[in-house]
């Protein structure tokens, strides 16, 4: 396994580096140790046991400006309660079954969101607010702009890979460029707290491959370990952009963040 993904029948993320099962007709991948409770013969996919793709991102934001995901709010504001003298933010992973069942409460929720106060780890909030993005069917830099990020990234001089990276992203659709922006702010905070111990580059490697993706849905491989490298770039570069640009999006509307 290159790129994680969830075995189709215990619905656990089957981790990079290690060996699964995959069918050569219906595509279902599981764990080795899963294969004896695999149907024998190929069926669709039962739909609670894959890894759900939410949709895009548009879809889950208010109708008012600032566009950002209520349970992205939610999580965020936990964290930073919270969250903000916890070794590893973002980086020690969250019991993956406690993930999956708060972020199926938050995204069934419809009006008020339940309390995220009452999750005692916060590394189990952080784990929700990454499945949620990881499971867009496209991350917040989009298809199309993907290679204009990694392009204005690349550029030697520190001034003018600013100046691309400001004009690529308010290219972005209004709620990936709110949202993006909102994330950016949250983590420049984690980024200058000493005890988190989670600097730039730290934060770059974990939410590389989950805000900027690739430039298609199905990477092969080989895209994969070609693009990882310049997706924690990308995220470094946005990261050293100075909190006004960023809060120049969603500082207008800043009282619609309050969460639910």
């Amino acid at each position: 396994v290159i790129r994680p993904e969830p075995c189709c029948v215990c619905g656990s993320r089957i981790r990079f580096g290690k060996t699964a099962i995959k069918c050569c007709q219906c595509q279902l991948l599981l764990h080795t140790k899963c294969r004896e409770q695999c149907p024998s013969l190929c069926t669709p996919r039962p739909h609670h046991h894959a890894r759900p793709r939410e949709g895009v991102l548009a879809d889950f934001v208010p109708s008012t400006p600032p566009l950002v995901p209520t349970l992205v709010v939610q999580c965020v504001t936990e964290v930073e309660t919270r969250g903000l003298t916890e070794t590893g933010l973002y980086r020690v992973p969250g019991a993956e079954q406690l993930v999956r069942e708060w972020k199926r409460k938050l995204l069934r929720a419809g009006g008020a969101l339940p309390a995220l106060s009452s999750v005692s780890d916060i590394h189990v909030v952080c784990g929700v607010l990454k499945d949620f993005l990881r499971g867009l069917k496209e991350p917040l830099v989009t298809f199309s702009l993907h290679p204009a990020f990694l392009r204005a990234a690349d550029i030697p001089d520190d001034a003018a890979s600013d100046t691309a990276l400001r004009h690529v992203v308010s290219k972005l659709p209004p709620a990936n460029r709110d949202t993006l922006a909102f994330l950016m702010l949250h983590l420049i905070k984690v980024s200058h707290s000493p005890d988190c111990k989670m600097d730039v580059l730290n934060l770059s490697r974990v939410f590389g491959p989950t805000l900027v993706g690739h430039s298609s849905a199905n990477p092969t491989p080989l895209t994969i370990m070609e693009d990882t490298p310049r997706q924690c770039k990308v995220v470094a570069r946005l990261l050293s952009l100075p909190p006004n640009f960023w809060r120049g999006f969603v500082e207008a509307e800043q009282e619609n963040l309050v969460p639910v």
